[in-house]
């Protein structure tokens, strides 16, 4: 079975938006090789825009660092869902578009053969984890206190706790810390 996973930038007072958090060469670098492990990326509308055509532009033009381009090539690469009851055609050509059960979706690609599934998106993986689906968390944490910005479950409340456990953290030489969590079995 194929685990779902979440992975976050994040900054130290828990604000997951993307204001005032430059990722650097190493963040970049580090979602690149999780990306490579990926076979699809799960998306809600919102971050889904964000991305896309952002990311598959710079993967046709080759605008930035190396390292940014190879992150774009792989992000541009991967299949991707997007969620939406709003959005009429998707805008990447690897992408396919669900009006159906975010839960029953996902139930469903995790007994599929292939590689892990990422949740890319906040309202997705508050979601997914409201449901205990995802496997494991990620979470890429900036050393800037941001004050504003959405939070991982601004909109979806647990009913539970959901224990982890640490697999491994790292830091960067730009302060960024992750820390790597499996759920608990």
């Amino acid at each position: 079975m194929r685990k779902i996973i979440f992975a976050i930038n994040i900054s130290t007072d828990g604000y997951c938006g993307h204001e005032g958090m430059t990722p650097s060469e190493d963040v970049h670098k580090y979602f690149t090789k999780l990306l490579q492990d990926a076979g699809l990326i799960l998306y809600g509308r919102t971050t889904y825009e964000l991305m896309v055509p952002y990311w598959p532009e710079i993967a046709k033009n080759q605008s930035e660092s190396e390292i940014t381009n190879e992150f774009a090539r792989v992000f541009d690469s991967l299949d991707k869902v997007l969620f939406s009851t709003t959005s009429e055609k998707p805008q990447d050509q690897n992408t396919k578009l669900l009006r159906g059960n975010l839960i029953e979706e996902a139930i469903a690609l995790k007994e599929k053969p292939g590689k892990d599934i990422f949740a890319g998106s906040l309202s997705i993986a508050s979601q997914l984890s409201k449901h205990d689906l995802i496997d494991e968390y990620r979470f890429v944490i900036h050393p800037v206190v941001v004050g504003r910005g959405p939070k991982l479950f601004d909109t979806v409340k647990l009913s539970e706790s959901h224990y982890l456990e640490l697999v491994g953290s790292e830091t960067f030489s730009s302060g960024v810390v992750v820390l790597h969590y499996k759920k608990l079995t």
